[in-house]
C-alpha cells in the first residue's frame, strides 16, 4: 500500500534537498519519488544527502509538469503552510491528512506535492489538487524546509499505516489524467452553447476546476456526467444541420 504513494517535488533547487527526501521517505517505508523540473539532477551531493537510500533517487521519475507526475493519480495532497490558499479546498493538518492518503492508497497512486525550496507551489498547481494539507507550527514561523516537511509528513503516513488509524476508501475514484479529459470535454461544450463568454471564460473555468477537485467526483459519477456532456453536443450538433 505504501507503493501507492508518490512524493512529488516541483523545480527543487538544491540537490542536497533531493537527497535528504529520499532518506527522509525510505526512513518511513515509501519510495515513489517523481522530480518536476529538478534544477541539478543527478548530484553527487544528492547522492551524498540520500545516504542508503540512493536506490530511491536511481530510480525516480523525472518529468517536465505537474500533470504528468499526476495524471495517473486519484487522490492529490498539495502540500503548502500558507492556509489561507485554500482555494476552497478541504484544509487538513497532516496527521488527517496522512490518514486519508493510506485509506485510498489501497485502491491507487496517490500523490503528496511539495514546492519550491523559495516559493512553495504556484496557485495553479495547488489548483490541480484535491486536498490542501499543512504542518500545524508555530504560527509566528510556520515555514519548514522540504525535505523536513517531507519527514514530518512521511512520518504521519508510516504511523498511521502502522496503527491503522485510517479508513479504506471503497468508492473508485477517477484518476487526473481522466478529470483532464472531462475538463476538456467541459469546456468544449459550455463553449458551444454560450455559456463562456470571452471576458469571464478564465474565472468561469478555474471556478469550475475546484469545484470538481473539490467535490471528487465517484468514477461512475463522472462518467454519467461524461454522458450529458455528450448528449447535450448531440443535441446542439441536430438543432445546427
Amino acid at each position: 500500500m505504501l507503493d501507492n504513494i508518490r512524493v512529488v517535488l516541483i523545480n527543487t533547487f538544491h540537490p542536497g534537498n533531493i537527497g535528504a527526501a529520499a532518506r527522509a521517505m525510505k526512513n518511513m517505508g515509501l519510495s515513489q519519488l517523481y522530480l518536476v523540473e529538478p534544477e541539478i539532477f543527478p548530484s553527487k551531493e544528492a547522492d551524498s544527502r540520500a545516504a542508503g537510500a540512493k536506490d530511491l533517487l536511481e530510480n525516480a521519475v523525472v518529468v517536465n509538469s505537474l500533470e504528468e507526475a499526476i495524471a495517473d493519480c486519484q487522490l492529490v495532497i498539495g502540500t503548502s503552510a500558507r492556509t489561507q490558499r485554500t482555494f476552497d479546498l478541504p484544509l487538513l493538518p497532516a496527521r488527517e491528512g496522512a490518514e486519508q492518503v493510506v485509506g485510498e492508497a489501497k485502491s491507487g497512486p496517490v500523490a503528496l506535492v511539495f514546492g519550491r525550496e523559495t516559493m512553495g507551489l504556484h496557485n495553479h498547481e495547488l489548483q490541480q489538487c484535491n486536498i490542501h494539507v499543512y504542518i500545524p507550527a508555530n504560527p509566528e514561523y510556520p515555514v519548514l524546509n522540504v525535505s523536513q516537511a517531507i519527514q514530518l509528513l512521511c512520518y504521519e503516513i508510516f504511523m498511521a499505516a502502522d496503527n491503522k488509524s485510517y479508513k479504506s476508501v471503497q468508492e473508485e475514484y477517477p484518476r487526473q489524467k481522466e478529470m483532464s479529459l472531462f475538463y476538456e470535454h467541459l469546456e468544449k461544450v459550455l463553449r458551444m452553447t454560450n455559456f463562456i463568454i470571452p471576458q469571464h471564460e478564465g474565472k468561469v473555468l478555474d471556478k469550475l476546476h475546484r469545484f470538481f477537485n473539490r467535490s471528487r467526483p465517484e468514477r461512475t459519477e463522472l462518467n454519467m456526467l461524461r454522458g450529458i456532456l455528450t448528449s447535450v453536443e448531440e443535441t446542439v450538433d441536430k438543432k445546427n444541420d
